[in-house]
């Protein structure tokens, strides 16, 4: 079927139904549903007890877990995408990081290549969190385009954005569109700031500031995460998607639109 999501390394979520051809339907901690390969969920009294443990989140945009702390150390898992999450053990140490993975394998991650897990806004003054959300959404400019995608091997254009708002601390509709019952409401395109949100037909960017914007897009020639302007005097200005706005969001209190 239709790849529609993609799950990352310690990310929870609530069995529905029962299996069937080795598939699980589950809902994400943000409200999505679909299909899991079985052998792919962790369930029980060890998925239970890995999720109270200490948690941090990978920022770096791949990270190998060692059986040392070193550099030339054996590879416990390659490769965890920024966005994973692993358990922490203890402090850092010399730069290195004590981790245990989800199934309980555990080496050593670079302390650089993680981060704090929020589960609520990183920051409670507005502009430095919108100043984060924007960072964090660059890190994964030159990403390929990929429909689903949340990870620096390839996303998409909701992707992008959730996992920008998600690594902030902040969990929002993972898809291109306003949804009831989430953090993000109308607001005036004329007042669009740092972090808001753009959405067009069937696709959404994350504003930057001074008319520009970041975006994941499958367009001819870009195919990836860019950034693009609403000015016709800019560099970056892409000139089909101004004209199709069809509405802004934003996280921030301000008056809703009309």
């Amino acid at each position: 079927s239709r790849l529609v999501d993609e799950l990352l390394l310690g990310m929870p979520v609530e069995i529905t139904g029962e299996a069937e051809q080795h598939m699980v339907p589950v809902r994400t901690f943000y409200g999505y549903t679909g299909w899991v390969a079985q052998d792919a969920l962790l369930t029980g009294p060890k998925a239970e007890e890995w999720l109270v443990q200490p948690q941090m989140v990978v920022i770096a945009r791949w990270a190998d877990v060692l059986a040392e702390p070193r550099v030339q150390g054996a590879c416990v898992a390659a490769g965890l995408p920024l966005g994973a999450r692993v358990a922490v053990q203890g402090e850092p140490e010399d730069g290195w990081q004590a981790v245990t993975l989800p199934d309980g394998r555990t080496g050593y991650l670079r302390a650089d290549a993680l981060a704090p897990l929020y589960t609520q806004p990183c920051e409670q003054d507005q502009e430095k969190l919108r100043a984060a959300i924007a960072q964090a959404a660059k890190r994964y400019l030159g990403t390929p385009y990929r429909w689903g995608g949340k990870t620096p091997a390839g996303i998409d254009c909701s992707g992008l954005c959730s996992m920008a708002y998600l690594l902030c601390g902040i969990s929002i509709w993972r898809d291109s569109e306003l949804k009831e019952g989430y953090p993000i409401h109308p607001a005036h395109v004329s007042d669009m700031r740092v972090g808001d949100l753009v959405y067009f037909p069937g696709h959404v960017a994350l504003y930057l500031g001074n008319g520009e914007y970041i975006h994941s897009t499958a367009r001819a020639g870009d195919n990836g995460v860019v950034i693009n302007s609403f000015y016709p005097d800019s560099p970056l200005y892409r000139p089909d998607l101004p004209k199709q706005i069809t509405a802004v969001g934003s996280y921030f209190a301000r008056r809703e639109a009309t």
